[in-house]
């Protein structure tokens, strides 16, 4: 639309066309907005459709109505209850859409399933799904598609279903590629007005899609979510993503939780909506925006979406920071503009208010859809109903975040009732300076029209028109320099210039088709003065290929009806299609001052024409030898005359279309010039054809390269310009943002994946993929060919939109280009477990060498860990379930507390200094606590409630229905039922004495940890280096600022500051003197006035190196088959270990060692095989790497490792050189090499170091005295009988024997070198090396069943040396050798000294003990031993006498072939090891193995409890005992891991699941389907573990699952 034109006087209604639809005596009424579509016969026409089901179609030009068609009979008003907004009758209100591929119009009617206009009714109403041909306005075959009964395909499938009497569908209609869509509410927010959007295939009219947007459980008779928009329409961006706005709701799903955009609720209320289309044209949801009062806006019905959510240009309005942006207007006033990349969820922004680039408050309601002007830097429209039109100015700020700027408004108001219409802008043909802005309005002048471009403030207005009876929320659509618009009075308007013709000329004139230089017959062109006018110039405009004359004398004076004529002829100079026009000036009140009279023909020339199209040719982007052969290109040589063209000569030149020329090449294939050769050309064209030339190009190096032809003919010379580049290969590399924050980019490779790290709950982490092409300045453009993006899949980690880096990116040598991925993690509880997510983007660069690629991303998902934390940073209490509340009566007994600062760190940590064992919140502010599982847990959905001390977090809830009371609760599986230990809760509660309403400081923030109340310095500030203000502050933000720093506090509630120097003067006050709570999280304390909240990076821990009397030797590790240090076993243990404690308790031995954190030994010598460990001084590599429990900063050895020290000279202790590697020597070079002993020699095993018998040998075959070596003996034994046993003694005797003298036993001091090696150890005095045959070494007792002849002595806690007692024991024991079963009998001693650590309760054991089934060779646990109820060493220890030690408990285990464990459940970590492991024969019965380094042999208690399975509950059976598949888990979901946990607590928790299985005796997992891998056990018994939570039920084993499955989901 040209400005001078529309503002002119030319420009005014060029005619009304009036409807004939006349139903029950009403006009018809045009909602829809009319379609402009110019068809195949070149005429241009308005398709228009009514509230009375009927279609026109009309000439665009004229407003002929050329052809309509009634489709239904319309739907009465009067049956929707008094709701008039369209009134009296509804049919098609929605705006159509055309296919131009089909010439197709597709549009939605209501109507009544009774056409003979009989039956009404609400019930009785239908709406149909329309195509109709434009040509015809026939139907489409298989149209139309009735939409009643249509089921939601979304949420809980079929739980809505469409109804026609109540749905409206108001928005226009969108096409999207094979699919139409359609968005639909309800009538004045009457009955269910639950929006839709449906969606169909618009070939067959399928319905692919019938999207509800109450899609959740709640009854489906809850309302809202409509889509209507004022009759706005859906958006699309082009590239598979459509966009729209809904109203208001009553699910109320969301309160004041933020919600992140990435996890859209199921019911979409309130909100600006990004859905995704799938291949099968299904929609799924994949970002939203509501604001922040949402639950305000939903009371007071102001809808979001009454206006339609618009997409701006990109090509303008984009900044750095937001790509893409979209402007959304509601009844509340507020204008949203929103990055359509990322809309912003809900409550994410400061203070929980909207995370969106910018919002503005309008004066009153908005109903019209922004006016969007993409030209002279970029323009806003906004139409507010009774204020002026408002306009912002678009620019991105220093930041590169975009500004609409408040730049100007319309100098009158807008109507003060609805009815204003969308905004809507043109230009002509996209020049600047053209913009206008169009305003319809039911108001003042009904069609207003200003500059696009305001001056001085105010729009300015070029042109008014009033229309009566204008519809609301319409807008003018255009066509060829008209504008259509619509009313309720049957009428359609059209405006345009020419206005009013004075003259009727019947224009235009056809010549039809004339030779070249000939003229045409004279036609007369005849008018008709349609009023008084008088004639004053008449001038032919265009080409000269036409001829005027017989004009009469002008000027000339004409009457109505007079007649006035001239002729013209057509006499062409060129040939083609020809036009001109004839234009009149005339002057006639009222009337148009110009007349305009076309004048059309065709020239024909009887002589050749050359010509080429195109006259030039270019080759982009070859890369050299990509293409064997180079590169095809053609053009088409034609003759346009009738004669035939003969081509006399081809002149070639490389230069410039001038010269100078060369000799081609002549080739095969035709002449060639540098890399072009030309196939085909043609030496003569006949008359009126072509000739199509192909041009080859195939160069040998990178280049610019250009040849130019001249072509000479008896046809006219022609000039055929042929240019191109060439390049070498791109090289992509695809490269990811470090997780880290950093500016590090990480290259792609395909052995790892790209990652997140790790990301909070509720959070969203955004990162770049960057694509550079790094091939080198003369590389050719990398283009991606393959690119799909993980745009609107399932799961935590998704790329923001399908635009970037999408099919087609091309990128130049050296450029880049990136795509944003998130991982947004959704909300969840706190001190849940976390787990990982990860998605796949294939992309294919172009690179040759790069190909297609499947880029991995992985992210962990990790919830706030609070209360006492575990070593590993792990809550004690985990999150449990949601909790029905008076089921009947209060679930937990105690009422800890009410507080406005309730979080559920808060109330667990009250909780656990109380020492219970649940803790429950609830009513946004109470804290429970009590020692009994609540009964019944219910879905997560019914815990809603905020935390009044944090909004992020849940506090119970009243139900998903708004029903009943919940309990958010938490449990420490470590405690027992029962009641309240008054000491507190076991493990690190860190500062548990919490009142009720006190902010507490958390114990750790990122590195820090807290220090307590600080005062300031004496002279300055406490910390100087650094301070940071906010009004929001908490003391996360505060050490975020100071991480840098050693020292940060926070003071007076706002102040933060930061330091690596504590200042003089600064020291611990009481805890109260730091009184002001932060103001950005009133559960924590923020100091006071001149007091510090202080915190303090800790000491990163350190090896001792030395300490009085000691100097650090090195990390070791344990002996072969022994403890490295044995003089003195544990004297000091358990949490206050350090080194200085246990160097203390060891003064007068040579050496002593800390182990496991809390163990100390100490010794003068060192056992066979303990060696410095492998790692040097990396802690993490020599594995001395766990943190003394007394002090923090110092390491206490590692699982099998000792931090060994020595004693400073001086000591009066023995010292015996160290056993070490042979690159690792604790003495000078004069030092003799280190001794040790052979684990193997010849067809014989080491045992270990054993005593001689009583008064005896312990071995009486045969001996040799000087045999002086291991091997040696070896070989005299084997060639005397090759004897079961031989031992080594005094630096070299040799003793064989069958049989080893029962009072020999394990002992220490075999520390002699051999006469004929010393590098090895051959006994000592009165003490041998004992050896045995490798096949007849013990294996392990499955099976012990003791008897015993008398009692035990009674163990104390901690026994001294001989306070023992001793007695005989008959033992059975059944064992497997290799050669079969054996059963033997033996009598063997309780030891008379041993020394215990943490005795069972009972000293006395039963007089017929239990039975006990061995389990395997197990590995201690992660962080502490395996089995950690009691302990205890013993110098004879058996198999049989650990069992009777242990027999209260469900499991013991021998290690270290001496030290015997037991405990009622596996610590964390402890799991099956390879049996080889455990080699190390028992102490006191050679025959048997007693576990190993680091090892134990591990055994169950089978007659205690008998271990029964469980068969199941009402909902599950009980399925099989099913083996682990060889990778992966056969039940994926983990719900729960506790040392109490059953199998009806396992089956509970996985009620929504069809499989549930228990393993490992403490784990429940869970899934819908089991993986294909796993596989039914050989036999039941290999399920044979005792749960964690009942000793008489079986819950699995090491990787095999007892399994039960759902009856009531049971799949086919």
């Amino acid at each position: 639309m040209d400005p001078s034109v529309v503002g002119s006087v030319q420009f005014g209604q060029l005619f009304q066309t009036s409807l004939p639809g006349y139903y029950r005596n009403v006009l018809e009424q045009i909602y829809a907005q009319p379609l402009v579509y110019t068809l195949d016969d070149g005429i241009q026409y308005v398709f228009v459709a009514t509230t009375q089901n009927n279609v026109y179609k009309i000439n665009a030009k004229t407003g002929t109505i050329v052809s309509s068609r009634n489709l239904h009979i319309p739907f009465l008003t009067s049956d929707l209850d008094a709701c008039v907004d369209i009134n009296p009758l509804i049919g098609v209100t929605a705006t159509g859409t055309i296919d131009p591929d089909t010439d197709t119009w597709y549009l939605t009617a209501k109507t009544y399933l009774d056409q003979t206009d009989q039956t009404k009714g609400r019930e009785n109403a239908r709406y149909y799904f329309h195509a109709i041909d434009v040509n015809t306005l026939e139907e489409k075959p298989g149209f139309p598609t009735d939409l009643e009964g249509t089921l939601s395909r979304n949420g809980d499938i079929g739980n809505r279903m469409f109804q026609g009497g109540e749905a409206h569908q108001r928005p226009a209609l969108l096409l999207q590629d094979q699919y139409i869509y359609a968005g639909f509410a309800s009538h004045c927010v009457l009955y269910n007005f639950t929006g839709w959007i449906m969606g169909w295939d618009k070939g067959t009219g399928a319905l692919v899609e019938a999207y509800a947007m109450e899609g959740g459980p709640e009854p489906n008779t809850v309302r809202g979510g409509g889509v209507w928009m004022s009759g706005g329409g859906i958006a699309s961006d082009g590239q598979g993503s459509i966009f729209f706005g809904t109203g208001n709701g009553y699910a109320s799903q969301l309160d004041t939780i933020p919600v992140p955009g990435r996890q859209p609720p199921s019911a979409l209320e309130e909100a600006a909506v990004h859905m995704k289309v799938n291949d099968d044209g299904t929609l799924d949801v994949v970002d939203f925006f509501m604001p922040w009062e949402k639950k305000q806006l939903d009371g007071a019905d102001k809808d979001l979406g009454t206006t339609p959510l618009e997409l701006l240009p990109t090509d303008v309005f984009t900044c750095p920071n937001v790509k893409r942006m979209g402007v959304i207007t509601g009844k509340s006033g507020k204008t949203y503009f929103l990055n359509i990349d990322d809309l912003g969820g809900y409550r994410n922004g400061p203070n929980g208010l909207d995370a969106v680039p910018q919002v503005t408050q309008n004066e009153n309601s908005v109903y019209s859809g922004a006016g969007v002007y993409p030209l002279e830097g970029g323009y806003i429209y906004i139409s507010v109903i009774g204020y002026p039109t408002h306009v912002f100015q678009f620019s991105c700020d220093n930041n590169g975040d975009p500004t609409f700027t408040h730049v100007a408004d319309s100098p009158e108001n807008n109507a003060a009732i609805l009815g204003i219409g969308h905004g809507t802008v043109t230009s002509l043909n996209g020049q600047p300076g053209t913009g206008l802005v169009w305003v319809s309005d039911v108001e003042g002048f009904n069609l207003r029209i200003y500059n696009a471009v305001p001056s001085n403030g105010k729009l300015t207005l070029i042109n008014a028109f009033n229309i009566a009876g204008v519809t609301k929320f319409t807008r003018p659509v255009f066509g060829d320099g008209r504008a259509y618009i619509g009313t309720t009075q049957g009428l359609l308007y059209a405006f345009g210039s020419p206005v009013n013709l004075p003259l009727n000329c019947s224009s235009p004139y056809r010549f039809g088709t004339v030779i070249l230089g000939n003229l045409s017959a004279p036609t007369t062109v005849q008018c008709l003065a349609t009023t008084n006018v008088q004639l004053t110039a008449l001038n032919l405009v265009g080409n000269k290929n036409f001829i005027i004359s017989g004009v009469p004398q002008l000027p000339l004076n004409l009457n109505a009806g007079d007649p006035f004529s001239f002729q013209a002829i057509f006499s062409p100079i060129q040939p083609g299609p020809l036009s001109s026009d004839v234009v009149i000036n005339a002057t006639a009140a009222g009337f148009s001052p110009l007349t305009p009279i076309s004048l059309t023909g065709t020239g024909e020339s009887l002589k050749p024409i050359i010509g080429v199209i195109p006259n030039t040719l270019s080759y982009e982007g070859f890369i050299i030898g990509q293409q064997e052969g180079g590169v095809n290109a053609s053009a088409i040589f034609t003759n346009t005359g009738d004669g035939v063209l003969n081509i006399t000569s081809i002149a070639y030149s490389i230069v410039s279309e001038g010269g100078p020329t060369v000799q081609p090449n002549a080739t095969a294939s035709g002449p060639q010039v540098g890399p072009f050769t030309f196939i085909g050309l043609p030496a003569t064209i006949p008359g009126q054809s072509q000739v199509v030339v192909t041009i080859n190009f195939n160069p040998s190096t990178s280049g610019n390269f250009a040849v130019y032809l001249t072509f000479s003919s008896n046809g006219g010379t022609q000039i055929f310009d042929v240019v191109a580049a060439s390049n070498t290969s791109p090289q992509a590399l695809i490269e990811f943002q470090a997780a880290d924050g950093s500016d590090d980019w990480i290259p792609y490779s395909n052995t790892s994946n790209f990652t997140f790290g790790s990301v909070t709950e509720q959070t969203t982490k955004k990162l770049q993929m960057r694509l550079t092409n790094v091939g080198g300045s003369s590389a050719g453009q990398l283009t991606v060919t393959v690119s799909k993006p993980p745009f609107g899949v399932p799961g935590i980690i998704g790329a923001e939109n399908d635009v970037d880096l999408a099919e087609g990116t091309e990128l130049a040598a050296g450029q880049s280009a990136t795509a944003t991925l998130y991982c947004s993690v959704p909300k969840s509880q706190v001190n849940v477990d976390s787990y990982d997510g990860n998605t796949q983007w294939t992309i294919n660069t172009g690179d040759p060498n790069l190909g297609k690629v499947f880029i991995q991303f992985d992210c962990t998902a990790v919830s706030e860990q609070v209360g006492p934390l575990a070593a590993n940073g792990s809550a004690l209490y985990r999150y449990d379930f949601c909790a029905v509340e008076n089921n009947p009566g209060r679930q937990l007994s105690k009422q800890l507390y009410s507080s406005a600062n309730n979080t559920n760190e808060m109330c667990i940590t009250t909780c656990a200094a109380a020492g219970y064992k649940y803790c429950g919140t609830q009513y946004t502010q109470e804290c429970w606590a009590g020692n009994s599982m609540p009964i019944q847990s219910s879905l997560e959905r019914d815990c809603n409630y905020a935390c009044t001390g944090n909004v992020l977090e849940i506090c119970g809830g009243n139900g998903y229905f708004q029903n009943r009371s919940f309990i958010s609760l938490f449990v420490n599986p470590a405690l027992p039922e029962g009641s309240p230990n008054p000491t507190g809760a076991s493990g690190n509660t860190g500062n548990t004495g919490v009142s009720m309403n006190t902010p507490t400081a958390p114990t750790t923030i990122r590195a820090f940890s807290y220090l307590g109340c600080y005062t300031e310095a004496t002279d300055g500030r406490a910390l100087a280096s650094s301070v940071v203000y906010n009004d929001s502050m908490t003391l996360e933000y505060c050490a975020a600022q100071m991480q840098a720093y050693t020292y940060f506090g926070v003071e007076y509630g706002r102040e933060c500051y930061g330091s690596s120097q504590l200042a003089q003067g600064s020291v611990l006050t009481t805890a109260s003197d730091c009184s002001f709570t932060c103001p950005g999280n009133s559960a924590e304390p923020c100091g006071a006035g001149n007091r510090l909240q202080l915190y303090e990076v800790p000491p990163t821990p350190s090896t001792v190196q030395s300490l009085a009397n000691w100097t650090y030797v090195g990390c070791y590790t344990e002996g072969t088959n022994s403890r490295a240090l044995s003089g003195l076993e544990n004297p000091e243990s358990g949490s206050g270990n350090t080194v200085e404690v246990c160097g203390a308790a060891c003064e007068g031995y040579t050496y002593f060692g800390v182990e496991y954190a809390g163990e100390c030994y100490c010794g003068n010598s060192f056992a066979a095989g303990s060696v410095i460990a492998a790692g040097g001084n990396d802690t993490t590599e020599n594995g001395c790497n766990m943190l003394c429990p007394g002090d923090l900063t110092e390491y206490c050895g590692g699982g099998n490792r000792l931090n060994v020290y020595q004693v400073i000279s001086g000591s009066t202790a023995s010292s015996t050189p160290l056993a070490t590697t042979s690159s690792s020597s604790l003495y000078a070079s004069s030092t003799p090499s280190p001794t040790t002993i052979p684990m193997s020699s010849g067809n014989y095993s080491f045992i270990g170091c054993y005593s001689e018998a009583t008064n005896a040998r312990a071995l009486t075959g045969a001996n040799n005295p000087s045999s002086k070596s291991v091997d040696n003996c070896a070989a005299f034994c084997a060639s005397n009988g090759a004897t079961r046993y031989f031992g080594v003694e005094y630096y070299g005797e040799c003793y064989c024997g069958d049989t080893l003298d029962p009072t020999s036993a394990p002992t220490t001091g075999c520390t002699y070198p051999c006469d004929l090696n010393s590098t090895q150890i051959c006994g000592g005095s009165a003490v041998f090396d004992l050896y045995e045959l490798t096949s007849l070494l013990p294996t392990l007792v499955t099976l012990v069943s003791s008897t015993f002849s008398s009692s035990i002595a009674s163990i104390s806690g901690s026994s001294t040396p001989g306070s023992g007692s001793s007695s005989s024991v008959s033992v059975s024991i059944s064992t497997v050798y290799a050669c079969g079963p054996t059963s033997y009998s033996t009598t063997i001693s309780v030891p008379s000294t041993f020394s215990t650590i943490g005795a069972p309760k009972s000293t006395t054991p039963a007089s017929s003990t239990p039975s006990w089934a061995y389990l395997g060779c197990y590995t201690e646990g992660t962080n502490s031993r395996a089995l950690t109820s009691s302990s205890i060493t013993a110098s004879n220890m058996t198999v049989e006498y650990c069992a009777s030690v242990m027999a209260i408990y469900d499991y013991f285990g021998v290690e270290y072939s001496d030290e015997c464990y037991g405990g009622n459940v596996f610590s964390t970590g402890a799991m099956q090891a390879s049996a080889s492991d455990c080699s190390m024969s028992c102490a006191g019965n050679i025959t048997e193995t007693c576990g190993g380094p680091n090892r134990l042999s591990a055994y169950q208690n089978t007659k205690a409890s008998p271990l029964t399975i469980d068969q199941g509950n009402s909902n599950f059976t009980y399925y099989n005992c099913v083996a682990e598949p060889s990778s992966g888990r056969a039940l994926p979901t983990l719900l729960m891991a506790a040392d109490d946990v059953t199998v009806e607590s396992c089956l509970f928790a996985g009620s929504s699941y069809e499989w549930v299985g228990l393993e490992y005796a403490r784990e429940c997992w869970a899934a819908s389907t089991i993986s294909s891998g796993a596989t039914n056990a050989t036999d039941s018994r290999q399920c044979s573990m005792a749960c964690s939570g009942n000793s008489t039920e079986v819950c699995g084993d090491a990787n095999f699952l007892s399994l039960y499955r759902n009856k009531n989901l049971a799949s086919a």
